[in-house]
């Protein structure tokens, strides 16, 4: 799958109060308190003064797009907390990392650009970029590779309309923290509603109605969480008689009403 990303990388906090105003810049939340500017053609034009479709590289400079007014922008940004500027892009397995880092006011590290992906996963230009930046693993087995690029969150979007989109979708969150309770609380909601979700294609030896008749329950959620209760005893035991069905279902009944109770 292809894969495309040109942007500034730093805490969403620095990068959100450093681009108000800017009307072409999104800052997209990422992990660890991060946020990413995507930065687009009409991003440069406004920030930069870069005419839209030129080409933004100096002699020897292995960025795609590094205008002298924005480098001079960067190390402003800089100030705050230190930033990283990134670039990737690969088509059918092969494809390139340029990363540099800036950091109270001055270029601290790079750029570093490679088409080589073999050595250690810290040291690809993003990665290193990402240490720097003070994103850390996980401490998860499968951290062990240190692939701070994933850690981040960098693989939630594949090209810049989806960190575009990331982005805008956030512009109503003030703060990191605002945003984060909200998505905590998305992601609550929808780890409840897979709860109580029907199965497709999975019978159930009673419907809605009966349920309700066996429970003395009015519709709501608790009739969707029985059926899916249910659905996952068929798929554990295979098909259950109505009887076996309605004994295993008011046993159920009585847990969650001493969970509720807290028993």
């Amino acid at each position: 799958m292809p894969y495309e990303l040109n942007a500034v990388i730093g805490t969403f906090d620095l990068l959100r109060s450093r681009t108000a105003g800017t009307r072409a810049a999104a800052v997209a939340p990422l992990r660890q308190r991060m946020g990413l500017v995507p930065v687009t053609e009409q991003f440069l034009e406004e920030l930069a003064g870069w005419p839209t479709g030129q080409d933004g590289v100096g002699p020897g400079q292995p960025f795609k797009a590094m205008p002298p007014a924005f480098e001079q922008t960067l190390s402003d940004w800089s100030r705050g907390g230190p930033i990283a500027y990134v670039e990737a892009d690969f088509h059918g397995g092969d494809g390139y990392q340029t990363a540099a880092v800036w950091r109270t006011g001055v270029k601290a590290w790079g750029p570093a650009h490679t088409r080589v992906f073999t050595g250690p996963r810290e040291d690809w230009p993003i990665n290193a970029a990402l240490a720097l930046l003070d994103v850390v693993p996980s401490g998860s087995e499968e951290a062990s590779h240190h692939d701070l690029f994933l850690e981040a969150g960098l693989g939630w979007e594949q090209d810049m309309d989806g960190w575009q989109s990331a982005g805008r979708a956030a512009r109503w969150a003030a703060t990191y923290d605002e945003w984060h309770a909200e998505h905590a609380r998305t992601a609550r909601a929808a780890a409840e509603f897979e709860k109580y979700r029907r199965l497709p294609n999975v019978p159930v030896a009673l419907d809605g109605k009966a349920i309700m008749e066996l429970l003395g329950l009015p519709p709501g959620p608790l009739i969707g969480a029985a059926t899916r209760h249910l659905q996952d005893l068929h798929l554990e035991r295979g098909p259950l008689s109505r009887e076996e069905a309605a004994t295993r279902l008011r046993t159920w009944a009585v847990e969650q009403d001493t969970r509720r109770r807290g028993r």
